[in-house]
């Protein structure tokens, strides 16, 4: 025993956790505060709405400020809009601040957008119905519940069917947007887009829906954010900072000839707007204090008092207290999301950057643990109200109406030991005690992750809400050492890495952070948008234009040029596909290039160029490279195992055991087996199958296929092609460039994509018909086709190096009765450890019963605050459109 207790201290002295787990036990989840279930049942009766009052302000001094230097201009005008925004505080709020001044709204960003808008507020003035923007808007469905507007009532037009607009707003939407038509970041870059020779393929690849949207819809975003500036400094100090480097900078080149003269430029910009967001809080303060002056109820007015205090000093000063910092990130973030149209601006590892103010307050006893937790509970609520304002395509083919705002637990800190602190647990506990969709929990899993910090988080993956996903820590920092190898990254920096967006891994780094006589090593963001490159590429919608040949057969667009070739042998089929893979990569690449470096120029971001502390060293907005790494554009897919089932089968069925010919298997494609499509039945799962007169001739083949080897199982038959598939495809990655002039890598997710992209996509030869939603993510089986068990899952997951690239994805969902109680926290954890051990980058879960899901989806009134995990995600069920609800109700579910 005396070398057991030593072997353990020794462990414990290395960062690595040994708590025995034997004697925890589970109790009832406490219910959230009074004061949030007074504010989240507002929030449930809230619709999205839109409002033009930051536009109107921004284009009236982007108008007044005609000429200035394009970064200096875009900050006066955002600055002036935050300056001028209504300040709405409701009753019983402690944090406050909105996206807009509704407390569930967005606004268009015409000056990225503009023929979306203009075409929807021509439509509005002529009462029409607006045409869609783009041929991904019209196979997108949007969840008809919740606070989503999907037809007009009254005086309220709906708007990409899920936002609403008062009619009376509709000629300011009409005159801000129609300014823009040949100056937004869509129009200057589909100029010169055009002038690409090969533009009408891309063009090809977008009206097919092979590609699900362009780059310019969210030019910001799945990225991570930094709060070190604010936390560190304050408002007014970063002022004066600014003024320092412009004496020190303007007309003066340094030894840069092409970006030295900028640094000038940059930090007059970087005071202009944080001018703008100091008055922005100073806004609200000014309104607590009058609504103090009107309150009769003395509890009341303290709290207005309280809200005056906090926002004048956060306004001016650097915070000094958990609630004043608490405050000043939300603040940040939202600086940051009504710059542009944008999802998965994560919010980083928050509870490791305000531990420092949470201790002092603590030790202090200025606050209690309830009181912090009630200020989280609070800020779930805040976090989830903001909304993205975009067309149809975006909000629901992509977003299914969730912007990602992704806040990441664990991993290790800068001496490499556990990073897990006391202020996380309490933010596991918020999100176990008030159930919202956003932030979505990430844990980054690692061997020194304490035993009881992982506990209690496995336990609230069993409450349902589909939070938190685990992440593999060292899988993570493997990959930045891989990818930013060139730019300098070590060991150091690898350690602060986390998740921006729903899963897209983001290099990030540590600043000093002086607070409370102590320097503390916070992490933050380092890179710009991790996810913006070539979007959502259906790699079944590919290998179906293989087998036609190259023409469309659902439009009649010819995709590529033909082939014409017999595809004789499997490997033949392997090359024409990664051909046409390698030219779509190529010209898709062009044409993102384009759009992002039109986005950098006449657009270029402000706050989240004020918040990333490099950019502020380097005098360099993000646009200009002034991130300490810059290598983060991606090549996003969609549909990885259906297509990887179905090229199994075509070896199995037409190569290897010759059953059919080519020909005959791609005739029984071309006829959906015999059946009626996804879209003429309703169903968007292989629950129910309507048969047609032609069946019986297929009836043979479609067995075949449907039997044939599967994803899932461990079987090398089907996984070899899994790895093929990933070794091919990694070579390809490095040999584009981004336009900052770095490799691409590959991001394996598949948000909402998965249903319109399977709704555009004929029958597959894995035994899939026509318009049904592919398999989510990237690793999760088809439905139903996974027959040996969870650890065979893992086993084909796992059949190549995760760390190649930038994710991976894998969604389970587990009935509740299997992980019942203790014993079933202490499988669940068992199945994550297994997975992660393996190598598994992501693993995240739904545990619910199908069932439920089924009458949720007959009676959504009754379900209103039912979440589920949809990929990458967790989302109210109700405000999910029916392709998206139909696969997760027929996803495996593991009852044992």
């Amino acid at each position: 025993m005396e070398n057991e207790s030593r072997v353990q201290e020794i462990l414990k002295r290395r960062g690595l956790d040994v708590t025995p787990v034997d004697n925890f036990t589970e109790t009832d989840v406490p219910e959230p505060t009074e004061r949030f279930t007074k504010l989240i049942n507002i929030y449930y009766l809230m619709k999205n709405t839109v409002d033009m009052e930051i536009p109107y302000w921004y284009n009236r001094f982007w108008w007044e400020n005609e000429g200035d230097v394009p970064v200096i201009r875009r900050a006066k005008a955002y600055g002036a809009a935050l300056s001028r925004h209504t300040p709405t505080i409701w009753p019983g709020e402690k944090l406050v601040m909105n996206k807009t001044k509704n407390w569930r709204g967005a606004f268009p960003f015409p000056w990225v957008d503009a023929s979306f808008f203009n075409a929807a507020a021509e439509a509005l003035m002529n009462e029409v119905d607006a045409p869609p923007e783009a041929a991904a808007d019209a196979v997108s469905i949007v969840g008809a519940g919740g606070g989503n507007v999907t037809q007009n009532y009254g005086n309220v037009v709906s708007i990409a069917k899920k936002f609403g607009m008062r009619k009376e707003e509709i000629p300011c939407l009409v005159k801000v947007s129609k300014y823009w038509d040949n100056g937004s970041v869509e129009s200057v870059s589909d100029r010169y887009s055009k002038l690409v020779p090969e533009f009408n393929k891309w063009k090809a690849y977008r009206d097919s829906v092979l590609i699900m949207f362009d780059s310019w819809a969210i030019p910001q975003g799945r990225e991570v954010i930094n709060y070190y500036m604010p936390l560190q400094y304050g408002f007014d100090r970063i002022i004066e900072l600014c003024d320092e480097k412009i004496g020190e900078t303007l007309g003066e080149a340094g030894n840069d000839g092409i970006l030295g003269m900028s640094r000038g430029y940059y930090y007059t910009a970087m005071k202009e707007i944080t001018k703008g967001m100091s008055q922005w809080a100073d806004n609200y303060a000014k309104r607590a204090t009058y609504l103090a002056g009107l309150e009769s109820d003395p509890v009341q007015k303290k709290e207005y008092e309280e809200i005056a205090a906090v926002m004048h000093n956060v306004a001016h000063k650097k915070p000094a207290s958990f609630r004043e910092a608490l405050q000043m990130t939300f603040l940040c973030h939202l600086g940051v999301v009504n710059e542009d149209p944008q999802s998965g601006q994560s919010i980083g590892r928050l509870g490791q950057v305000l531990q420092p103010f949470y201790a002092k307050d603590l030790a202090d006893g200025t606050t209690t643990e309830e009181e912090v937790i009630e200020l989280l509970e609070l800020y779930r609520i805040k976090i989830t109200s903001i909304e993205c304002f975009a067309s149809s395509g975006v909000t629901g083919g992509v977003l299914s109406g969730n912007t990602f705002n992704n806040l990441s637990l664990g991993g290790l800190n800068y001496d490499g030991l556990t990073a897990v602190t006391p202020l996380e647990y309490l933010l596991v506990e918020a999100g176990m005690r008030a159930r919202t969709s956003q932030p979505t929990l990430s844990v980054l899993y690692d061997e020194k992750t304490p035993e009881d910090f992982l506990m209690k988080c496995a336990r609230c993956c069993k409450l349902g809400m589909g939070y938190p996903a685990w992440m593999n820590n060292q899988g993570g920092m493997n990959y930045m050492l891989r990818q930013y190898h060139d730019e300098g990254m070590n060991i150091y920096d690898a350690r602060a890495w986390c998740l921006g967006g729903c899963l897209e891994s983001s290099p990030g780094c540590f600043q000093p952070l002086d607070y409370d006589g102590k320097v503390w090593m916070i992490p933050g963001g380092a890179a710009p948008t991790a996810g913006t490159g070539i979007h959502f590429t259906g790699l079944p919608k590919l290998l179906e234009l293989v087998l036609t040949n190259g023409v469309d057969k659902r439009t009649g667009i010819k995709v590529f040029e033909p082939h014409n070739k017999k595809l004789e042998t499997f490997e033949e089929v392997w090359e024409v596909w990664m051909a046409w893979m390698r030219e779509l990569l190529e010209v898709s690449n062009k044409i993102n290039n384009i759009q992002m470096d039109v986005w950098r120029k006449i657009n270029p971001p402000v706050v989240q160029s004020l918040l990333k502390a490099d950019c502020f060293k380097k005098g360099q907005h993000i646009g200009d490279c002034g991130a300490r790494y810059n290598g983060s554009i991606n090549f996003e897919s969609c549909g990885t195992i259906n297509f990887i089932n179905s090229m199994a089968s075509l070896k199995k069925n037409v190569y290897d055991d010759k059953k059919y010919t080519l020909e005959e298997m791609t005739d029984a494609l071309m006829n959906n087996f015999g059946f009626k499509t996804a879209f003429e039945t309703g169903v968007f799962s292989p629950d129910r199958r309507e048969a047609t007169e032609s069946a019986p001739k297929y009836e043979k083949i479609f067995y075949d296929c449907v039997n044939a080897p599967k994803y899932g199982n461990a079987d090398p038959y089907v996984d070899s092609i899994l790895k093929d598939y990933e070794d091919r495809m990694l070579p390809e990655m490095l040999r584009l460039r981004s336009y900052y002039g770095k490799q691409y890598y590959m991001c394996q997710i598949s948000v909402s994509t998965h249903g319109p992209q399977g709704g555009i996509t004929l029958a597959t030869s894995d035994g899939r018909l026509a318009g049904t939603t592919y398999a989510d993510g990237s690793m999760s089986p088809a439905p139903t086709t996974d027959k040996n068990g969870i650890y065979a899952v893992f086993e084909s997951a796992t059949c190549y190096d995760h760390a190649m690239c930038q994710n991976s994805q894998m969604n389970v969902k587990i009935h509740p009765t299997a992980v019942k109680g203790i014993n079933g926290t202490k499988k669940l954890l068992d199945v994550i450890r297994a997975y992660m051990r393996k190598g598994g980058f992501h693993v995240q879960f739904n545990i619910t019963s199908s069932q439920t899901l089924r009458t949720a989806q007959q009676k959504p009134d009754d379900y209103r605050d039912l979440l589920v995990r949809v990929a990458g995600f967790t989302q109210y069920w109700c405000e999910i459109g029916k392709p998206i609800q139909d696969e997760v109700i027929y996803r495996t579910e593991y009852d044992a």
